[in-house]
């Protein structure tokens, strides 16, 4: 469910690893050290006060992040008002596939695009190995999307994302963090869902905390 450097390396090399992972059977609740982490150094988080930030760390090319995308979409339709969602993509030694998330931020079609991104990449099996390809496959204006591709901002913005990941200590995605606080994964928690059922929990203890 986890896919980390040396994975990802395997990946870009044309060979794709994945591990299964079965849930662990009769937890009562999430533990602190198997099912998630509590960071040692808390976060600080974008959302407002009063709300609940939820960080997916992902990347496009990873094929577990597109295993989970499925569920999350559906489970993003559930949050509450007070929880906010963001992602951050991560780098692990290949920016070109990052800086589209970031360009696609700035556009304001991050949402839109995203499953069109992971099709292209993890069904199509496209190389989306530069600006002129990206905007060929997403459909969007070629001159318009390099200006932004390119522009100093998406570089700024998609080196702050590596910032953030190293600062959460991000080593494999999808991970998930919560509050600035917390983070759990698939590979932690057992399976997707149960990630996403961990998380729903950690909001919740946050709630409660206040």
């Amino acid at each position: 469910m986890i896919e980390q450097r040396r994975i990802f390396m395997r990946t870009m090399g044309g060979g794709a690893v994945a591990a299964g992972l079965l849930p662990r059977v009769g937890a009562a609740q999430p533990l602190a050290g198997r099912e998630y982490r509590v960071l040692a150094t808390p976060q600080p988080v974008e959302a407002p006060g009063g709300s609940i930030e939820v960080i997916e760390f992902f990347a496009y090319w990873c094929p577990h992040c597109h295993s989970l995308e499925p569920a999350l979409a559906d489970w993003k339709k559930r949050l509450s008002g007070d929880v906010l969602f963001r992602r951050e993509h991560v780098s692990f030694r290949e920016t070109r596939i990052q800086q589209l998330h970031y360009a696609l931020v700035a556009m304001g079609k991050a949402d839109e695009l995203a499953a069109r991104v992971f099709n292209a990449i993890h069904v199509e099996r496209q190389r989306l190995d530069a600006p002129e390809k990206m905007a060929q496959v997403l459909g969007l204006d070629a001159k318009q999307f390099a200006a932004v591709y390119d522009s100093f901002a998406v570089r700024t913005r998609a080196r702050r994302g590596t910032q953030i990941a190293e600062a959460y200590g991000i080593d494999g995605v999808p991970s998930l963090a919560v509050a600035g606080r917390f983070v759990t994964a698939p590979s932690m928690a057992g399976s997707n869902s149960a990630a996403l059922a961990v998380v729903d929990h950690l909001i919740e203890l946050t709630r409660k905390r206040g």
